[in-house]
């Protein structure tokens, strides 16, 4: 009798929002940069908290964060910082806010010097996806090489929340790293992308 293989979603992906991005989003190749930032912001507002937490307030964020777009949010004043902190919809944490300005101001010195932010952080993983064939949430480490190059040169460069645990689940997320368990479906699809 030949053995079947069970194919079932990646285990952290429970409720309804985790479940949606993981079928969606998480693991597929992302190059846009406006959508890059965003997801680097979001990462770095996640720092303590669960990844749950932040896809509720995501659309929150996108609203008081000017859809995420660096020029503006790289000009935000004292004023502004204010309201953010009294938005309920968002992590009102002040060094997370003021990380997203900054974080906004080295974004655009990055496509300033490598014409996009695509562009400099794909370099990290030679221009293609890694695809890793976990098999078990104990098969997929927290950092890497990559990420720990990746962390130690966006540090240098200003960013914040960065580190390299933050970096990494930033790479999974933009499908620079593809960590889907072998028997979830979204392991083949996103392992053709590019």
């Amino acid at each position: 009798m030949p053995k079947t293989v069970s194919t079932s979603r990646c285990p952290w992906a429970v409720k309804p929002l985790d479940i949606a991005y993981h079928d969606t989003e998480w693991g597929v190749p992302l190059h846009d940069d406006r959508a890059l930032f965003e997801l680097l912001i979001l990462e770095g507002a996640q720092a303590g908290l669960s990844w749950s937490t932040i896809l509720a307030k995501r659309e929150n964020y996108r609203r008081a964060f000017g859809h995420f777009d660096a020029e503006k949010i790289a000009c935000y004043d004292a004023q502004k910082v204010a309201t953010l902190l009294a938005d309920a919809g968002i992590v009102r944490n002040r060094l997370k806010i003021a990380a997203a300005i900054g974080n906004a101001k080295a974004f655009l010195a990055v496509q300033k010097e490598f014409g996009s932010f695509d562009k400099y952080l794909w370099q990290f993983v030679g221009g293609r996806p890694v695809v890793n064939r976990p098999h078990g949430r104990s098969d997929v480490p927290t950092r890497t090489p990559a990420s720990d190059a990746l962390s130690k040169n966006m540090l240098a460069r200003g960013f914040k929340f960065v580190g390299t645990t933050i970096c990494y689940a930033f790479m999974q997320a933009t499908g620079m790293v593809n960590d889907h368990i072998v028997t979830c479906p979204r392991h083949r699809v996103c392992a053709r992308m590019k």
